[in-house]
């Protein structure tokens, strides 16, 4: 059995360089890999490409990162709740490629199964499409979307163990099991980390084969993005 743990964040992190590109779990504030975004955030790292779904809000996830200039490239669904993404892709300052949510996911996971690319009718006759290969199957038409080169895909689950399988819970099982070995390196990190064994393996999301890296996270914040509360009568 081969043992994928690290001590902490900056261990995980070591090889993280300037210019590389990023894949990050997470929808909206849930199941953000926050350590490993605080840690870029720490090294300052710079001309990012950035993977995620959305860019958090104003001051968290990968709003800090923002915040800061170090991303010269997202590629998300949704601008969404961040100001600060918003005004940059507006101004020219941030360079944005806005993609369909499936296509998203869809390719994360042939990133994960080692698929080269794939066909999607999402996006066809639309600006998505646009210096894109096209193809008609049994008369419908679809749109060759390449699979993610990522340097890093940073994910956080619930409960992993020392082999690296991992346990997401709730929404927080989004984007990240996607992400798990889309990436050259997949660093996990869990609010409980057990032995080897300890896991049952009919609730496990995924295998540690797709994960390189795992530590034990600490201080998670777990934001609400937006709460609301029924009225007093």
């Amino acid at each position: 059995m081969i043992i994928k743990t690290v001590d902490n964040v900056q261990d995980a992190l070591k090889d993280a360089k300037d210019g590389m590109t990023f894949m990050l779990g997470g929808f909206g504030l849930s199941g953000i890999p926050e350590n490993a975004i605080s840690e870029l955030v720490r090294l300052n790292l710079k001309n990012l490409t950035c993977i995620s779904n959305n860019a958090g809000v104003d001051d968290f996830g990968l709003g800090q990162l923002l915040h800061k200039k170090q991303i010269d490239k997202m590629v998300s669904s949704y601008v969404g709740e961040n100001a600060i993404f918003e005004k940059q892709m507006l101004s020219g300052e941030l360079d944005v490629e806005l993609i369909p949510q499936g296509t998203l996911a869809a390719r994360c996971q042939a990133a994960q199964q080692g698929f080269p690319a794939i066909y999607t009718p999402a996006g066809y006759g639309t600006e998505v499409a646009q210096g894109k290969e096209t193809r008609e199957f049994d008369g419908k038409m679809y749109v060759l979307e390449e699979a993610f080169k990522a340097d890093f895909a940073f994910v956080k689950a619930w409960k992993g163990d020392k082999a690296g399988n991992l346990i997401f819970k709730g929404t927080a099982r989004n984007f990240n099991p996607v992400m798990c070995g889309s990436a050259k390196i997949t660093v996990a990190e869990v609010e409980e980390l057990v032995e080897p064994g300890e896991l049952d393996p009919n609730h496990i999301h995924i295998p540690g084969i797709l994960v390189q890296r795992i530590f034990q996270g600490k201080d998670y914040e777990k934001r609400i993005e937006q709460r609301t509360v029924r009225q007093k009568a």
